[in-house]
């Protein structure tokens, strides 16, 4: 776990740093945001009505904006390989790599998600909904990513095919993390879709687990 622990903090700190990369995922969630009400009409009743989907989409497209940086420094500057030589497991580092990511972005997403909510007129329980799936969801989401930042980690300029990979994969995410806003605002109950999420997140964690180390270990083979 020391090595778990050590990966972690290096990576918080180094998010910290960075300051402008670590924020841009959240200025753009902000942005899509702001923007939206100019595009579609100051018609509360349809912004309500589409925040839902709106939401989640600009939060998967901000989540999919910080997965080149989650390995892609460490590789080109060898760090990634002197950690491999460690004693913590390759899976236990993926996780805190994944675990520092999600902090650094998701959090403050889901964090910030209510007052964003409130400007596309979601509010209550609707927009305390929206919190509960992005808390639920992203976390999958980063992980579904680090798998593919890991597989494309040697690849040339590598972001066009990275998205490529993710965005039919983060499609399951939305549809239940909007469905499940979507239904608190009908007066539904958004229990099944809140299952579906959780449980998407749960097998994203398996799956980044060993098939983002395994991803790691082949191209640094």
């Amino acid at each position: 776990m020391r090595g778990f622990v050590a990966v972690l903090l290096r990576d918080l700190q180094l998010a910290v740093r960075a300051g402008g990369g670590a924020m841009l995922s959240l200025i753009f969630f902000a942005s899509v945001v702001l923007l939206v009400p100019l595009g579609v009409g100051a018609d509360h009743k349809l912004l309500a009505k589409a925040a839902p989907g709106l939401l989640w989409v600009a939060a998967a497209l901000a989540v999919l904006l910080s997965l080149d940086r989650l390995f892609q420094a460490d590789f080109e500057d060898g760090s990634l390989e002197q950690m491999t030589l460690g004693t913590a497991p390759l899976e236990l580092i993926v996780l805190a790599k994944v675990l520092a990511g999600w902090l650094t972005t998701g959090l403050p997403l889901t964090v910030a998600s209510p007052f964003f909510a409130l400007q596309l007129h979601l509010e209550g329980e609707a927009a305390l909904m929206l919190t509960l799936t992005l808390l639920i969801g992203t976390p999958g989401l980063s992980l579904v990513g680090a798998i593919a930042a890991a597989l494309t980690l040697s690849v040339r300029r590598g972001g066009l095919l990275l998205s490529l990979l993710v965005l039919p994969l983060y499609v399951p995410f939305v549809i239940f993390g909007a469905g499940a806003v979507a239904a608190k605002v009908a007066g539904l109950s958004a229990v099944f879709a809140l299952y579906m999420l959780g449980g998407l997140s749960a097998l994203a964690l398996v799956l980044a687990l060993f098939a983002g180390a395994a991803a790691l270990r082949l191209n640094l083979g």
